[in-house]
């Protein structure tokens, strides 16, 4: 029993000893052919990244031929850019060495010239001392003394230019204080409000019929009276036919007094109440179209920043007239011509335009104002808080001496307006005419070519035959047409006459 314990025992040990056994060789053959695998993968890895190693070994190569490729054209390009450059640089400087012969020859030539000039200059020298001596040996006389001669008859003329010129300035200056004069009385008489009558203060009515006049007097001059009461003017109620007249020097006053009229005869009713209802309403109006005109004026000029005040007061120039001239058209045209000039010469055109639009502001205000149209423009620019640039170019305007560029500006634009053909109660027509009179006095002269009146007549330009008129016969011409000018024209002021003489002297160097 104990043997059978113990055999069995032994076989239990043996089976459990050929388990592990088997177990153990199990697990050799598994590890051998994870082994086996991992070997395979080895070596497939391997020879990826062989494979991998040579594709990179190419594209590098290819890389590597294409850049060469690249640098080599390249460098092709920049060789024939040389080249050309080297071709260009030969060309100047075979141009340069070719100019350099010329320039040679040239002062070669001048160098000839000039001797030959001094040769002659010398021999010219030696002529004039010779001619010097005969003529002295003719004369009687010495240099000295022909140039005493010369010098006295020089003097002799010219005391007589100088004392012509002395009584031209004078007549000149004679004119220039009466046409002052006759401005100075114009501007005031705009200002004024007296019994006076004058063709630039009367306005003119037009009546339906001749009965209208008597209604317009009324019963013992009643209408008349109430009339010129309330609006200030002189009714002049004579023998024209259909027609009265008003009379007054300020131009709101009869622009009110003729609206009134005109809508009294419209109306038919003529009576003292009637007549002051209807006055009333014409101030109204004027007023408003004064504002409007103001408005108007400001937005033509393109003047920003004005108090209405002052617009107000700009439309009052609608009615102030100077040389027959309107004042408020003047003043918005000297606006555009100084805001065009000021934009040429890059000066402020703002300041241009409100200087040219107000640089006559002061001719609106009353007689009941003191001073000068200058003086009261300059109070206004104060009242209103104008920049001093627009102030300098209302109190400049008619000055000599100005401070700022706008006030030159605005001064030559006021000229330019002022000096325009037709501005000034003168026709297009005259201007052309009395132009061409003095045309025509040059052109009657032989050896004038043709003759130019220019600065509006203040001045002709006369050319002249070379061939037929030398220089001391352009001398002598000048003098001529001054003369049949001073004979033959009316004129203000004084004339400019200029001779021009050209030679041209053309020679070819081959």
């Amino acid at each position: 029993m104990d043997s059978l314990v113990i055999g069995s025992s032994i076989g239990a040990l043996v089976g459990i000893i050929v388990t592990v056994a088997v177990v153990l060789v199990i697990k050799q053959i598994t590890q051998a052919k994870k082994l086996q695998a991992a070997t395979s993968e080895s070596a497939r890895i391997l020879n990826d990244a062989e494979e991998q190693k040579k594709r990179m070994l190419l594209e590098a190569k290819e890389e590597a031929l294409r850049s060469k490729q690249e640098i080599e054209a390249d460098a092709r390009d920049r060789r024939r850019e040389l080249q050309r450059a080297e071709s260009r640089l030969q060309t100047r400087e075979e141009n340069l060495d070719t100019r350099q012969d010329s320039l040679e020859i040239r002062e070669s030539k001048i160098s000839d010239r000039e001797t030959t000039l001094e040769e002659a200059f010398t021999e010219l020298e030696d002529l004039k001392t010779e001619q010097v001596s005969k003529l002295e040996e003719v004369a009687n006389l010495s240099m000295a003394e022909a140039k005493d001669q010369v010098m006295q008859t020089a003097e002799a003329t010219m005391e007589q230019e100088i004392a012509k010129r002395y009584y031209s300035l004078e007549q000149k200056m004679h004119s220039d204080v009466d046409e002052k004069a006759k401005k100075i009385i114009a501007l005031s008489i705009q200002r004024l409000a007296a019994d006076v009558v004058n063709e630039s203060t009367t306005s003119l009515v037009s009546l339906p019929s001749d009965d209208m006049k008597g209604r317009l007097i009324g019963r013992e001059g009643r209408n008349i009276r109430a009339i010129e009461a309330a609006t200030g003017v002189d009714l002049i109620i004579d023998d024209t036919p259909e027609a009265v007249t008003v009379s007054c020097f300020d131009p709101i006053r009869r622009e009110v007094a003729k609206i009134a009229l005109t809508n009294l005869i419209a109306d038919g009713r003529i009576h003292p109440t009637r007549i002051e209802e209807t006055v009333t309403k014409a101030q109204k109006e004027v007023e408003d179209n004064i504002v409007r005109c103001g408005e108007q004026a400001v937005l033509d000029a393109a003047v920003r920043g004005l108090n209405p005040e002052l617009i107000k007061l700009i439309g009052r120039l609608q009615y102030r007239y100077s040389y027959g001239e309107n004042i408020l058209q003047h003043s918005v045209e000297v606006s555009r011509i100084a805001g065009m000039l000021a934009g040429e010469v890059n000066a402020d055109i703002q300041i241009a335009k409100a200087g040219g639009l107000l640089h006559d502001i002061g001719k609106a205000l009353t007689h009941e104002v003191e001073g000068t149209h200058v003086e009261l423009g300059e109070e206004v620019a104060r009242r209103y808080n104008l920049p001093p640039a627009v102030a300098a170019a209302i109190n400049e305007h008619h000055e000599d001496d100005r401070g700022s560029a706008e006030a030159f500006i605005v001064a030559a634009a006021d000229a330019i307006s002022a000096a325009r053909p037709g501005s000034r109660r003168d026709t297009v027509e005259l201007y052309l005419k009395r132009l061409e009179a003095l045309e025509d006095v040059a052109n009657s002269f032989d050896g004038v070519q043709k003759s130019f009146a220019i600065q509006a007549g203040r001045e002709v330009r006369i050319l002249v035959q070379p061939d037929e008129i030398d220089d001391i016969e352009a001398s002598d011409l000048a003098r001529k047409v001054v003369k049949k000018i001073e004979e033959n024209l009316v004129y203000p002021g004084e004339i400019m006459v200029t001779v021009v003489r050209e030679t041209r002297t053309t020679e070819v160097a081959h």
